[in-house]
């Protein structure tokens, strides 16, 4: 992006830090992936907008990307402390279904809203059940000096690590305070290395280990993932901030153990050099939880008629470590914000093809335009300072705004910014922005054929079957943007 530093906040040492690669050249990135017993809601996506946001600055530094995703199908309970049932064996049999099917059709479903939003695929998927002899010779590495079992499963003594719980910092002389005893535990804050299959009972996932038939923690797969494909210490964690509190404390416990190194002073002892947490999305109505109803996922802003990446804009308007209120207001303004710069970029697009074809530009690293060069340099700062995306929305807005300068250098300018904030404005056009609402039944050639007619009325100066056509279209959830400026003309409500 530019020869100056990318600094990124550090949620284990509560700082700004200068990004400095473990393996020179490369960026290695963790992300705490999905658990999929149930669709995404919309606020789960922000985390992956977010790391989509800073595998593309980290590639956009000339950096080797290598960007895992964990997909989560066995071990986390319906309790992040480690009470509860499987989330993955409770739905499976609300459904009456096996487990299996139900992992697949939820991380289909993931992957589609990964794609709808214009998230790039990382290096790989890693599927918790894949690693299941991974996670049992990593279990047994640390039981002995880290480790007790009693009848539920085979617990991590927090005891034995330093700085547990830092990351959160939550600890107290009670250990982590909203943590429930679980009989037999020594400590509140202990957690389920691996957890035995009660008696009398059959899980569908289930396995043998020398604690007895049973299933991993939940904890412990993100710590397996990334040494085993990452190695330890990787460069980047990152995660939802929900994740701060018990379930990377437990896996960075985890880590310290496996490699018997020190206290967390030293951030590579935690397992990656840096922790990255982006904030929560708030929807007032309750919403936002899985367990209401109609839950806000993507599929039901699209049946809306909400193009997916005006929320993926949405996301981009606040910086990730703020919270950012959800609302159907909020998001229509990022609708209409998105739809100006895809119809400038349309008309950048035609300029630019219309002059001096075939010409070879510099990179957009030499430009050195006066109406250019501050917008670029304003855009890497606001990405290179802990990626401050809604300054760098507006250097892209400016700089597609830019009046009396040749076409191709702005085409170059504005395709270097959307690369790294992924909007796909030269991809998308104004039709692709225009959703069918899923409840809609009037088709588009309907509703040309109808605004062909209520043209001439106009044109006839005969008002009254104008308003007719108006109001007829209305009826059928067709609002007519008569002076809209953006020259939308009509919307489906």
């Amino acid at each position: 992006m530019t020869d100056a530093p990318l600094k990124l906040f550090n949620s284990l040492t509560r700082k700004l830090e200068e990004f400095q690669p473990v393996h020179a050249g490369e960026a290695r990135v963790y992300t705490c992936g999905p658990t999929v017993y149930n669709y995404p809601h919309i606020g789960n996506m922000r985390a992956y907008v977010f790391a989509d946001i800073l595998g593309r600055t980290l590639s956009h530094q000339g950096l080797k990307l290598t960007h895992i995703i964990n997909i989560t199908d066995v071990g986390h309970l319906t309790d992040d402390a480690d009470e509860g049932e499987d989330k993955m064996e409770k739905m499976a049999a609300e459904k009456a279904q096996s487990i299996w099917d139900i992992a697949k059709h939820y991380t289909e479903a993931y992957w589609a809203d990964v794609k709808a939003l214009n998230i790039r695929q990382p290096a790989r998927w890693s599927v918790a059940t894949d690693y299941i002899e991974d996670m049992l010779e990593f279990a047994k590495s640390i039981a002995d000096k880290h480790c007790y079992e009693c009848e539920t499963g085979l617990y991590f003594d927090t005891t034995t690590v330093e700085d547990y719980g830092r990351l959160a910092r939550a600890v107290t002389e009670e250990g982590e305070g909203r943590i429930d005893t679980v009989e037999g535990k020594r400590n509140a804050a202990d957690f389920a290395i691996w957890r035995k299959t009660p008696r009398g009972e059959k899980r569908q996932m289930e396995w043998d280990s020398p604690w007895g038939k049973g299933a991993p923690g939940w904890h412990l797969e993100c710590s397996v993932m990334g040494e085993k494909l990452l190695g330890f210490p990787f460069d980047i964690h990152t995660g939802g901030i929900d994740h701060r509190e018990i379930h990377h404390p437990n896996e960075i416990a985890q880590n310290q153990a496996f490699c018997g190194c020190g206290g967390l002073s030293t951030a590579t002892n935690s397992g990656a050099k840096i922790w990255m947490h982006n904030n929560f999305l708030v929807e007032r109505s309750g919403k936002m939880s899985k367990s209401s109803g109609e839950f806000l996922r993507l599929q039901l802003l699209i049946d809306k008629g909400y193009h997916p990446l005006s929320y993926r804009l949405m996301c981009l308007q606040a910086h990730y470590r703020s919270e950012l209120e959800f609302s159907w207001e909020g998001l229509t303004a990022a609708l209409t914000r998105l739809k100006r710069m895809v119809m400038a970029a349309e008309r950048l697009a035609q300029q630019a093809s219309e002059a001096k074809q075939g010409q070879r530009l510099p990179s957009v690293s030499e430009f050195q335009h006066p109406k250019l060069r501050p917008l670029i340099d304003k855009f890497a700062a606001a990405m290179l300072d802990d990626l401050n995306t809604p300054i760098a929305l507006t250097a892209l807005e400016e700089a597609l705004a830019v009046k009396k300068i040749d076409a191709g250098m702005k085409h170059a300018v504005v395709a270097y910014m959307d690369e790294v904030l992924g909007l796909d404005l030269f991809k998308l056009s104004r039709k692709d922005l225009r959703v069918r609402p899923k409840h809609a039944e009037i088709s588009e050639e309907q509703i040309d054929e109808a605004l062909e007619r209520r043209k001439t009325a106009r044109a006839d100066k005969d008002f009254a079957a104008s308003d007719a056509i108006r109001d007829e279209l209305a009826a059928q959830g067709v609002e007519v943007m008569d002076g809209d400026p953006l020259g939308w003309e009509w919307k489906l409500t």
